[in-house]
């Protein structure tokens, strides 16, 4: 184990760092909670913000830590870790969170904290230090979540019109309504149960190489702290990407938006059962495609969905870029 001496204010210093990614990451990721939600109109901007941070905490009794283990030891060989590491990983994806959110594009949290660990351990100690089978795993589920997002909402479109094929137009607005309220408090609980537990990973990784804890044991008080973190930023709410994300891809009615947030929780439940960190981005864009594409093909904007993709695939190496130059400038500074 590689046990480094540095100092108690520099340890302080960095996990307060990662908090402030998972407090942006809330912040920036509360349009996927919230954005349906607020867009068909069931709640008001301040009550869906709310709503979804207090499911984000709740997440922290209902899901074991797996997707923080595979984050913390499943990416990036914890031997090569140190402070410097993760100070450029965490600067990289908080600056490519930041120049996404300033022109409301809705990229991945996820993926940009997993290039930043990517780009500045490339940057200490090469390839070697990688660890490929981890790295595999979310490269496959780049692809695979927002495909079943948009399968599974698109199933759940079709057979909730099959159902309620005969029902009064304004009846199923009425009874959608009210059940929006339930899959949107589900998507804030695979919200919280995968992404707080990334920053988790982040702490847990430093706190290895500092040699205040042990790869069997993640203290308490970091898992407390994450959840507590992504719920004050979801409750913050970036609003630059909930229009985007509510209205401009497809437009959404209640029953709409139901499906679109249940497909969602549906893949990141078994995501974060499986250990896999996924993007809450991609998952809910590929619902709410599904969904519109479920209506009608050309509900959908196909060529903002084909920008949005564009972010994603530029995510990982865009934020393993400036990790490792901030990964240079920490060498500098710290």
């Amino acid at each position: 184990m590689n046990t480094l001496n540095f100092s108690l204010s520099l340890l302080v210093f960095l996990v307060l760092l990662a908090l402030a990614f998972d407090f942006m990451n809330g912040f920036h990721d509360a349009a996927n909670s919230i954005a349906t939600v607020v867009s068909t109109g069931v709640l008001k901007p301040y009550q869906a913000v709310a709503w979804a941070a207090f499911f984000n905490v709740l997440a922290i009794a209902l899901f074991e830590l797996k997707v923080a283990a595979t984050v913390g030891k499943g990416i990036v060989d914890p031997r090569v870790i140190d402070h410097q590491v993760i100070f450029g990983a965490l600067v990289g994806a908080l600056a490519w969170n930041i120049i996404t959110w300033r022109f409301g594009i809705p990229s991945s949290s996820s993926h940009a904290l997993i290039g930043g660990m990517i780009g500045a351990t490339l940057a200490k100690a090469g390839v070697s230090a990688l660890i490929g089978s981890g790295i595999l795993k979310v490269a496959i589920f780049i692809v695979l979540s927002p495909l079943l997002g948009f399968a599974l909402g698109a199933l759940l479109m079709l057979g909730v019109a099959w159902v309620c094929r005969d029902a009064a137009p304004r009846r199923i607005d009425r009874w959608f309504r009210r059940l929006q309220l339930v899959s949107s408090a589900l998507y804030s609980l695979g919200h919280g149960s995968n992404d707080a537990q990334k920053t988790m990973g982040i702490i847990w990784l430093l706190l290895i190489s500092a040699g205040a804890t042990t790869t069997d044991h993640l203290p308490m008080w970091v898992v407390i702290s994450c959840y507590l973190a992504l719920g004050f930023g979801t409750l913050f709410g970036g609003w630059r990407i909930v229009k985007t994300m509510g209205q401009k891809i497809t437009k959404l009615r209640p029953v709409g938006g139901f499906c679109a947030e249940t497909g969602g929780a549906m893949t990141l439940f078994i995501a974060s059962s499986a250990g896999i960190p996924v993007s809450t981005t991609h998952t809910i864009t590929g619902a709410i495609v599904g969904v519109g594409s479920a209506q009608k093909f050309s509900a959908v904007r196909w060529g903002l969905a084909g920008n949005i993709v564009w972010a994603w695939v530029f995510t990982i190496p865009a934020a393993a870029l400036m990790a490792a130059l901030a990964w240079a400038v920490g060498r500098l500074i710290l």
